[in-house]
């Protein structure tokens, strides 16, 4: 089972005049960055929703939005500071016989000063809003990493898909490198003999020159590396778990050998071959990019 980078979770929970939801969703990244949007009354849960979601998210770039809702009646209550309504008090008088004015102090105006009256919250229950918050969490992360697990079905699919293309294309080059070598003693041997007429040709130099060549044109190496690569890469997908990384640097193993197959290439036919791999492996990297 492999998964995609790419998903999207949702979850509510409304328990106790209380109601959370937990939204999330994601992009492809190299590592796990993750970025919570929530009320700045839950911020102290930051550290415990990073830990409950290593649980289920390895890579990735992931935006979580967190939103809460409290029904309780009896959830604020509101604050006199008697002492800071005295000092407002005072100065006021004072300001009054200051510059002749009327003492028209009325408790309207002297209560609409700051913190006169404030409203504060009752205490809450740290450990049961952590429990209604954390089933949240667990709810849209479960069906985030549901999201993922279907997408990352389709990216095996596809990429076993353009391996098996791929190595038709190698099967061709296999098959057709030993005729080029072939088809080059042909053309030197009819070269030589119109060069030298009547003249005996030199089996041994024209041997050599045929090594030489084979030498300089042969993939076998490059052929059984990329095949070998191909395999491990489907043997990879089919063992499933978070192998983003390892086929990303298979990709690039594929990639530096189907290079060297092209600068090798004496032949049209395998130049076009090897050029289409090429076009094939980066499709696959782009694809593995998406693999957590």
């Amino acid at each position: 089972m492999i998964k995609s980078m790419t998903g999207f979770g949702r979850c509510e929970v409304a328990e106790s005049n209380r109601k959370f939801t937990v939204e999330m969703k994601s992009v492809n990244h190299r590592y796990l960055d993750v970025n919570i949007k929530m009320p700045k009354k839950l911020n102290f849960f930051e550290s415990a929703i990073r830990s409950e979601l290593k649980n289920y998210i390895s890579r990735g770039k992931v935006d979580i939005f967190i939103s809460y809702e409290d029904f309780s009646e009896n959830n604020s209550s509101v604050r006199y500071n008697k002492e800071l309504a005295e000092e407002y008090l005072k100065y006021l008088r004072q300001m009054a016989q200051d510059f002749g004015l009327d003492d028209d102090i009325r408790v309207s105006t002297l209560s609409k000063y700051p913190e006169v009256f404030t409203m504060e919250e009752q205490n809450i229950d740290e450990e049961e809003l952590w429990k209604e918050l954390q089933k949240a969490v667990q709810g849209a992360s479960e069906m985030f990493v549901q999201t993922r697990i279907v997408e990352g079905e389709h990216l095996r699919n596809d990429l076993i898909d353009k391996l098996d293309g791929m190595s038709k294309l190698v099967d061709f080059i296999t098959e057709r490198s030993p005729k080029i070598i072939a088809e080059y003693k042909e053309k030197l041997e009819e070269k030589v003999r119109d060069l030298l007429a009547d003249t005996a040709i030199d089996e041994g130099r024209l041997l050599t020159e045929v090594t030489i060549f084979a030498d300089k044109v042969c993939v076998d190496e490059e052929l059984v590396r990329l095949r070998s690569h191909i395999e491990t890469t489907k043997s990879t997908l089919q063992a499933g778990g978070s192998i983003g990384r390892k086929l990303d640097f298979i990709a690039q193993e594929m990639n530096r050998e189907a290079n060297t197959i092209l600068s090798k290439a004496n032949d049209l036919e395998i130049s076009n071959c090897a050029i289409e791999l090429k076009t094939e492996i980066e499709k696959v990297r782009e694809q593995i990019q998406n693999i957590e």
